[in-house]
């Protein structure tokens, strides 16, 4: 073979190579528009459907994962790679991954349990592997949460499925709980009919179960009052401030103190010797 034989062949295969890498980079470009567009089309389905939206945000994350590998591989193929070669040498070193994302399959496996039983779902108000917000997505590999101040904390799967979890929007009532502190030496009835005169006034609180109203312990410097009432849990939190704020009004113009940790400190007088 001549040289000049040998400069055509390097030029056509630089040229039909070059070709191929131009057709595989408009291919990427043209098939993430299309997964966009899938994907766009898959939400307004599923929102018209009212498809549940813990179950839409786990299946978006899918879908999407699973187009993009597919395109991939078709891209891999038009590059010239044996694409049967490349998906054998991928199933071969499938349980080599496996052990190595042992983690990741757990993360997984945990969404679908998630998904499937239902401990919580997108906008629950949850406590978990010591983090509390609300369900922003449920993705397949983590779950995201909104905290109160307006944080984004991201906890897999695995453990959310296998711990322990407190999901405050479980049940549509919930009991609010307080301990009001008077000072020794205060009329406790007076402290107790004012407490249940202001329950009363409040009407979101439930008659039934009817609210609790005890003297719970004896402080080092407060006689403590447990109180409990009920209400619907959208009530709970203005329930809660609203009836610190009346007691602690409301307690002085009684003549009830409410006392703080203090010391009293007695100072002798002792001979020289």
């Amino acid at each position: 073979m001549s040289l000049g034989d040998i400069i055509d062949s390097v030029i056509k295969g630089t040229i039909t190579f070059g070709f191929k890498i131009a057709l595989a980079i408009f291919l990427f470009v043209v098939g993430k528009w299309i997964i966009s567009k899938v994907e766009s089309l898959m939400v307004k389905i599923m929102e018209k459907r009212k498809v549940d939206l813990s179950l839409r945000t786990f299946l978006e994350s899918l879908v999407k994962i699973t187009m993009m590998i597919i395109l991939l591989i078709i891209i891999i193929g038009i590059l010239g790679i044996n694409t049967s070669s490349f998906l054998a040498l991928f199933a071969s070193a499938g349980v080599a991954v496996g052990m190595a994302l042992s983690g990741t399959l757990q993360n997984f496996a945990g969404g679908v349990m998630i998904l499937l039983f239902k401990p919580y779902e997108v906008g629950d108000f949850i406590e978990a592997q010591g983090q509390i917000g609300t369900v922003k997505q449920i993705q397949i590999i983590n779950t995201v949460l909104n905290t109160v101040d307006n944080k984004a904390i991201i906890i897999p799967n695995g453990s959310l499925s296998t711990g322990i979890i407190n999901n405050y929007s479980k049940e549509g009532i919930r009991r609010i709980d307080w301990t009001f502190g008077i000072a020794y030496g205060n009329d406790y009835d007076q402290a107790k009919k004012l407490i249940l005169e202001l329950i009363s006034e409040d009407k979101r609180i439930f008659t039934s179960p009817a609210p609790f109203v005890a003297l719970s312990s004896l402080g080092e410097s407060s006689v403590n009052i447990t109180v409990r009432v009920w209400a619907n849990l959208s009530d709970y939190w203005d329930i809660f401030f609203e009836l610190n704020e009346k007691v602690y009004k409301r307690f002085p113009e009684k003549g009830l103190n409410i006392p703080f940790p203090q010391m009293d400190v007695h100072l002798y007088n002792t001979p020289n010797t």
